[in-house]
């Protein structure tokens, strides 16, 4: 199996498939209404819209990392403005993550195999971890949509009891 294959795997598995540790992503994600979306936990740091923003922010920036890009805070901001609260709103930010995810696991299929243990184009110095090979890129993201997947799960079960 090629590290393309490997990581397309885990990827689909994560957000969509049968992970060992428990509901994927979109699932996850899927149980959250609107209103709960918007709304944030008493001590919580962040709501489920902001969240899911911050997601779809990250998997845009590796993609730009992948297609060359140097390497850098994403584009829209580490975490983006939700606005105001509005369900249509709220299932275009769905919608938008699987779409980008849709496109990354594009990109991950017809990604070069030998450029998999190079590293990123990251002009930020040591602190900053560059140094990052593309497949630990990859790998990094899929952890990230992990953990915060396990945050929007709490923070719905706490909004809604």
């Amino acid at each position: 199996m090629t590290t393309s294959e490997k990581l397309s795997h885990e990827l689909e598995k994560a957000l969509s498939g049968d992970p060992w540790y428990g509901k994927p992503v979109y699932q996850i994600i899927e149980q959250v209404s609107f209103e709960a979306a918007f709304e944030k936990a008493q001590g919580a740091a962040h709501t489920v819209a902001q969240i899911v923003l911050h997601m779809l922010a990250w998997t845009e920036e590796v993609m730009d990392r992948m297609n060359g890009m140097t390497a850098g805070m994403p584009s829209s901001g580490d975490w983006p403005p939700t606005g105001h609260p509005d369900e249509q709103k709220w299932q275009n930010y769905v919608n938008d993550l699987k779409l980008v995810n849709v496109n990354l696991l594009g990109l991950i299929q017809n990604f070069p195999e030998e450029k998999w243990n190079q590293p990123v184009n990251d002009e930020r110095g040591a602190e900053s971890a560059s140094g990052v090979t593309y497949e630990e890129l990859v790998n990094g993201l899929i952890q990230h949509h992990i953990y915060h997947a396990g945050q929007i799960a709490i923070l719905n079960r706490i909004i809604n009891g």
